[in-house]
């Protein structure tokens, strides 16, 4: 089975967040099963040297889109036991970051284009074509419309992954009609189409062209087919419902191990006395009261209204007059990162802010936390609490997407959960949750029981990978009783 991710971003090659964990995890996992995944992305300034010197140019070609046409370099390379493909064009990808520009739209059409002329000069040919998120939407529809008839993607299926509903990729009308050269009864108003709302939209045409669908969560599956998390796209997602897969992700446990983590001042697996070695290690280095027995609670995230920081903002200064400690890393909205600066400035002896991002950083905070705060007013999967369980760290959350199906809020009947959650987006409900993980964390032994039932739950890539083999075979089997075969020359 040979398989093509398309992405606009990869670990460990460029990464803004969670898209390129997935994408640089989920294909080594697929690859120890018996499949040929590759990668294609663009060719960003911010990649690493030292990985670059494992690229050679496999190709030069021009690619044609709208009016214009723009020289493109095909590179390939192996990190790891993956390849790598990455799409050359200084003027779209030589910047600095790899989004947040006034061209993205004509930066991310030009790379949908290059990725359909790339396979011209592959020595490779996919039989399913896997394309994520709205900077890729487009690669579905140009394979169902302008490659129809390619004899360069003959027979090749298309599978589209939704990260994130909320980041669709809404460009003008006119200018996505300019940039695609599509005729006007692909931007006519209704659910066929690229039109939306008076605009276009990138994720929609993977939504309305690919042959499949996934997301990362049954949970987020079911609820993006409502008003509520469809983002005005839920009458389309109902529609292709049978067509729409859950898949949960996983992590790298090699990548994310608290025995080999260089990042910790102790190694430690279910021992809960030299994980707080960490705790206390990281207690220094932030300025805080060093004592084993606080109970910390970590946060690291993008600081937007999706984390759910409104209900922390409620009620931290509430949550300040226990007997506890918060550690926040992440950047993002400036009223969120003035919350925490205040608070550190506040509280200097029980809250601490990393402004930024760092990896080292993040898995001390994994590592020394007792708890881990997500409560999400939304989360398509996350991979937050997942390190955190592999981390022996008990998660906090919302009963949301991936966080409903990942964490299960702790029975002291039972001694079942992992976690805790609550279920309302509601400030004091969350208030109540943190102070009920308080309550059972003075007790070592039911506290031993949450952190080991939260070590025994599988969350590597193994089932995840499983079901992605499924749904290509069946895919690469399955062909429409009137779908026509094009003729390879």
């Amino acid at each position: 089975m040979n398989v093509l991710f398309a992405t606009s971003e990869a670990a460990p090659l460029a990464k803004t967040g969670g898209l390129a964990d997935v994408t640089g995890a989920l294909p080594k996992a697929l690859n120890k099963r018996g499949c040929d995944v590759r990668v294609i992305l663009p060719k960003y300034e911010e990649i690493p040297g030292e990985l670059l010197q494992h690229f050679e140019l496999l190709a030069e070609f021009q690619v044609y889109f709208g009016w214009r046409s723009q020289y493109c370099g095909l590179w390939k390379g192996k990190i790891g036991e993956v390849i790598y493909y990455l799409v050359d064009n200084e003027f779209y990808f030589k910047r600095r970051g790899l989004y947040g520009y006034g061209d993205d739209a004509e930066r991310f059409v030009f790379f949908c284009f290059a990725v359909m002329e790339a396979a011209r000069h592959m020595d490779f040919r996919p039989q399913v074509l896997h394309a994520h998120d709205w900077q890729t939407g487009l690669i579905p529809f140009l394979l169902r419309t302008r490659h129809a008839f390619d004899p360069a993607w003959a027979y090749v299926k298309s599978v589209f992954t939704i990260h994130n509903l909320k980041y669709q990729g809404i460009f003008g009308l006119d200018l996505i009609k300019e940039l695609t050269g599509a005729g006007d009864d692909l931007f006519q108003q209704g659910m066929e189409g690229l039109e939306f709302y008076g605009a276009a939209s990138c994720m929609k045409g993977g939504l309305q062209y690919a042959d499949k669908l996934t997301t990362v969560s049954p949970t987020y599956a079911e609820e993006i087919q409502t008003p509520y998390y469809g983002e005005g796209l839920d009458s389309l997602l109902r529609c292709r419902g049978w067509d729409l897969t859950g898949i949960i992700n996983g992590i790298d446990l090699d990548e994310f191990d608290p025995m080999k983590d260089d990042s910790l001042h102790t190694p430690y697996r279910g021992s809960l006395s030299r994980k707080r070695k960490n705790k206390v290690d990281l207690q220094r280095e932030m300025g805080l009261t060093e004592d084993s027995s606080i109970p910390m609670i970590g946060i690291v995230s993008r600081l937007v209204e999706q984390k759910g920081f409104d209900l922390i903002a409620a009620t931290l200064d509430e949550l300040m007059q226990d007997d506890v400690q918060l550690v926040v890393l992440g950047t993002g909205e400036a009223r969120y990162e003035e919350l925490f600066w205040r608070a550190a400035e506040k509280y200097p002896e029980k809250a601490a802010f990393w402004h930024g991002y760092s990896d080292r950083m993040a898995r001390r905070i994994y590592a020394g936390s007792d708890m881990f705060a997500m409560p999400s007013k939304f989360e398509p999967c996350g991979l937050s609490q997942l390190l955190s369980l592999r981390y022996a760290t008990v998660p906090i959350v919302r009963e949301t997407g991936g966080l409903r199906d990942t964490v299960f809020s702790y029975n002291e009947y039972t001694g079942e959960g992992n976690g805790f959650s609550f279920t309302n987006y509601n400030a004091h409900d969350y208030l109540n949750t943190v102070r009920r993980a308080l309550s059972f964390y003075r007790d070592e032994e039911v506290w031993k029981r949450i952190v080991d039932n939260g070590a025994r739950r599988d969350i590597s890539w193994n089932a995840s990978a499983k079901a992605y083999m499924d749904l290509y075979t069946n895919l690469a089997a399955y062909r429409k009783e009137n779908e026509p075969w094009p003729v390879i020359s």
